[in-house]
This record gives C-alpha cells, sequence and structure tokens, in this order.
C-alpha cells in the first residue's frame, strides 16, 4: 500500500479527517472533500490512496490498531471462570465484565479514537467486505465466546437455547453501544448509567 510510505502525521490527518466524513455515510462522503481538508494535492492522494474503498480500509484498520494498543481487549476465557472470591459460581466472569465495561468508558475519553471507530459501526452503507466487516465478525466471535464460558461457568442462563441468546446479546449489547455513542458525555460523566446498562444486560443474561 502507497500509504505506508505516506509521512505519520499526513496519513494520521487523513486518517481522521476521513473518519469523520464516512461517519456520515459512505456513499455520500466525498473524496474531494477530505482532499481538501487535508490540504492535499489531488496527484499525492492518488499516488498513496486508490480508491475510496481502500481509504476506508485504511482508517479502520489504522483507527483499529489504535484503540488495540490503548485499550487491550481481555480475552473471553478471563471472564469465563467459575471460581470468585466470594465463591458465588460465575462470580468473576461479571467481575470481568465490570471490569472492561470501566476501562472502556475510561477509555472513550482519553482516546480519541476510540468514539471515531465506534462510530464506523453504524455507518449503514458501510462496503460488505471491508476491514470493518472483518473487525465486527471478529467482535461477534467473542461475544459468541464469551457466552459459551459464561454458560459453561454457571455465570450465565442456559434455558435459552444458545443461538437464540446470543442474537439477543448482540442486539442488547448493539443498542447499548449505539445509545452511548450518540450520548458520550453522558455516559462518560455519570458512572450509575454505565452500570445501569451493565445491569440491564446481566438481567437478561444472568440465571
Amino acid at each position: 500500500m502507497s500509504s505506508d510510505r505516506m509521512p505519520p502525521e499526513r496519513r494520521a490527518r487523513l486518517v481522521r479527517v476521513a473518519a469523520t466524513e464516512f461517519a456520515a455515510g459512505y456513499e455520500a462522503a466525498s473524496l474531494n472533500r477530505i482532499i481538501r481538508e487535508c490540504g492535499l494535492s489531488k496527484s499525492s492522494f492518488y499516488h498513496a490512496i486508490s480508491s475510496k474503498r481502500e481509504l476506508f480500509d485504511l482508517v479502520v484498520d489504522d483507527l483499529a490498531a489504535a484503540v488495540s494498543a490503548a485499550v487491550p481487549l481481555p480475552t473471553p476465557e478471563s471472564l469465563g471462570s467459575a471460581d470468585s472470591p466470594a465463591g458465588a459460581p460465575g462470580g468473576d466472569f461479571w467481575g470481568g465484565a465490570r471490569a472492561l465495561m470501566g476501562t472502556l468508558v475510561e477509555a472513550a475519553t482519553r482516546v480519541p479514537t476510540f468514539a471515531a471507530l465506534g462510530a464506523l459501526f453504524y455507518v449503514s452503507d458501510a462496503p460488505t467486505g471491508s476491514r470493518l466487516t472483518e473487525l465486527d465478525r471478529a467482535i461477534d466471535a467473542w461475544v459468541g465466546r464469551a457466552l459459551e464460558l459464561g454458560r459453561a461457568s454457571g455465570a450465565v442462563r442456559t434455558d435459552l437455547p444458545t443461538d437464540l441468546q446470543y442474537r439477543l446479546a448482540l442486539a442488547a449489547l448493539r443498542a447499548l453501544d449505539r445509545w452511548s455513542l450518540e450520548h458520550l458525555e453522558e455516559v462518560v460523566g455519570a458512572g450509575a448509567l454505565a452500570e445501569a446498562q451493565l445491569d440491564a444486560v446481566r438481567r437478561l443474561l444472568e440465571p
């Protein structure tokens, strides 16, 4: 990719500007506006980036790398232990979920790329088969594995079919995530609200 030879500060600005543009819609995003706002010439831009799709993938890759470096995602296994300090089955699962929630809320204010990446997941006309699709599938797989381990540990109810529970959990998590991105200041400024969101998920999934 020719963008690999782009000076880091120029590449970072391109990613920031393009992320904002894409968040309003993939098809509506204007490469000319992006080029103009970044102060690039068309020749230098197209020397580095061949298409809108390539730019979209670059934005997703760079934002995801920045978020991953700043906020390492724990493995599902770290939430799946059946042993807790109090001796309650599945206690560590929900303790781990609470710790993860706290980390994500804190990251929303500390890591500028966090919300920028999150917004891209709700671009309704994002290209299929893009880097975003791959990342979305990886997150879905993480949730599926966490549920599997939670069921095995006794932290998650087992009276619902696995596939149904998975769909319910994803729907709830996506609704909470999207609302939180749209009301970021409210969520970050009120710890009780973040706790209430986790409690809503726990009530849905706990035995």
